[in-house]
C-alpha cells in the first residue's frame, strides 16, 4: 500500500528555514518523481517543486528559485525540501505528491507559518 508521509512544518519567522520530509512507503522514490506542492489559505494550489530520482533533474516554482532546494535520500526512501530565506508568503500546506502506475498519491500535509 502507498503512504507518503510530510514532516518538518512549524512556525519560523521570515528569513528562516525549515526542512519538509516526505517519507514514502509502498514504492521506492528512485523510481519515480515527486514533488511538492503547497497550498495557502484561499489560494489554489501551487506546484512548488519536483525531482527524479531516476535521473536527478529538479525543478522548481520561480517563486522559490534559490531559495528551496529539493533532494532525495533513496536509502531512508524520503524526498526533502530545504526551505532557506523564507517568506511570509511561504505561509502554506505542503503536501508531496507521487505519481506511480499512473496514480496520483498525495500525503496529508505539513503546515508551515512564516511570520513577518
Amino acid at each position: 500500500e502507498v503512504h507518503l508521509v510530510e514532516s518538518g512544518g512549524g512556525l519560523v519567522q521570515a528569513g528562516g528555514s525549515l526542512r519538509l520530509a516526505c517519507a514514502a512507503s509502498g514504492f521506492t522514490v528512485a523510481d519515480v518523481a515527486i514533488g511538492w506542492i503547497r497550498q495557502a489559505p484561499g489560494k489554489e494550489r501551487e506546484g512548488v517543486s519536483c525531482i527524479s530520482s531516476k535521473d536527478g533533474t529538479t525543478d522548481y516554482a520561480d517563486s522559490v528559485k534559490g531559495r528551496f532546494t529539493i533532494s532525495s535520500d533513496n536509502a531512508k526512501n524520503t524526498v526533502y525540501l530545504q526551505m532557506n530565506s523564507l517568506k511570509p508568503e511561504d505561509t502554506a500546506v505542503y503536501y508531496c505528491r507521487a505519481s506511480y502506475y499512473g496514480i496520483n498519491y498525495w500525503g496529508k500535509g505539513t503546515l508551515v507559518t512564516v511570520s513577518s
